[in-house]
């Protein structure tokens, strides 16, 4: 299980990424229970959903070049 054990430098820059993701998805939970957020239902998932993807697409090439 050596997936865990890697160890990778972050910049701040690339953290705002993981905590737009997430925001968004606590943001989107918690629209169920305020009627405040009921209108950006879509575009919260659209913006956790691109947010993912980048952050793993990140992630990936990150530990790619780790082992260069």
């Amino acid at each position: 299980m050596n997936f865990l054990k890697i160890k990778t430098c972050w910049s701040n820059a690339e953290f705002i990424i993981i905590k737009i993701c997430m925001a968004t998805i606590y943001i989107f939970v918690g629209s169920y229970f305020h009627d405040f957020f009921q209108n950006y239902h879509w575009a919260l998932i659209e913006i956790f959903a691109f947010t993912v993807i980048w952050f793993v697409y990140q992630w990936i090439k990150k530990m790619k070049s780790q082992k260069l």
